[in-house]
């Protein structure tokens, strides 16, 4: 046997074996600037001014939550996947985001949220958001502090590595195989505080505030070529983002 040969498949193999193994790329990639972009509309954020109240209430809402562009330059993967166009990264959704809130006397509340699994223009979230909160007066002026603690869990089903434009290209890795069902899990923790005052007989309520969140966004790669070969690697990050935040919210009457 050549000795050439030999040592020519022992140096392939690896490089073969590294191509379908899992990624771990640094926070400076395109690949975790993408997921930290996916994060930004999910990260449980407040959407009231800090609010004490003197009997228990529960209120309820909804949230649009919309995923902002991801750049083409962005979204071509330089670690995980080098060589591959962009990634489908901008799938146009808005997600609505139900919310229930329970205020209790002293300055307590606990919020939630479920994203149910519906598929909507190829993608299919199942997403769970909890906070819990402890708002305090500061003076007799209406001025209000509040420190909250959230998290955002669950997955989303989307096809992002192989959508039906990169299935007829012939250039594509994912011509002639199938759509993918990647898996993208946001694993969100963050905590945050914020400052609210009266306007308007207290009827408008500004606040502003900023805190921290953890990013531990996790992505599974799940596609089928044509030769029937499936991709199954996985995508980890861990990121961490400062972040402010500014709103109001306007009483229109008692429960409203």
């Amino acid at each position: 046997m050549n000795p050439r040969w030999v040592w020519g498949l022992l140096l392939v193999l690896p490089r073969s074996a590294a191509a379908q193994a899992d990624c771990f790329p640094p926070a400076n990639s395109n690949e975790a600037k993408t997921l930290a972009i996916f994060s930004v509309p999910l990260a449980y954020s407040p959407l009231a001014a800090p609010e004490i109240v003197s009997k228990m209430r529960v209120r309820l809402g909804i949230e649009g939550s919309y995923l902002p562009k991801v750049s083409d330059s962005t979204a071509v993967p330089r670690i995980c996947r080098p060589g591959k166009g962009p990634e489908n990264t901008n799938l146009g959704f808005a997600v609505p985001r139900p919310r229930v809130m329970l205020l209790v006397p002293g300055g307590f509340a606990v919020e939630a949220s479920w994203v149910p699994p519906a598929r909507v223009h190829g993608v299919k979230a199942n997403l769970v958001s909890l906070a819990a909160s402890y708002a305090m007066r500061l003076g007799s002026r209406g001025s209000r502090l509040a420190v909250r603690v959230h998290g955002t869990f669950g997955k989303i089903l989307a096809p992002i590595t192989c959508d039906e434009a990169a299935l007829l290209d012939p250039a594509s890795a994912c011509h002639n195989g199938t759509l993918s069902e990647d898996e993208y899990h946001p694993n969100i923790i963050g905590a945050d505080a914020s400052f609210g005052w009266s306007m308007a007989g207290g009827r408008l309520l500004p606040y502003l505030g900023g805190g921290y969140n953890r990013l531990q966004p996790r992505f599974q790669v799940h596609f089928t070529n044509s030769q029937g070969s499936t991709d199954n690697r996985r995508v980890e990050v861990d990121l961490d983002r400062g972040v402010v935040f500014a709103g109001a919210t306007w009483k229109l009457a008692n429960r409203f």
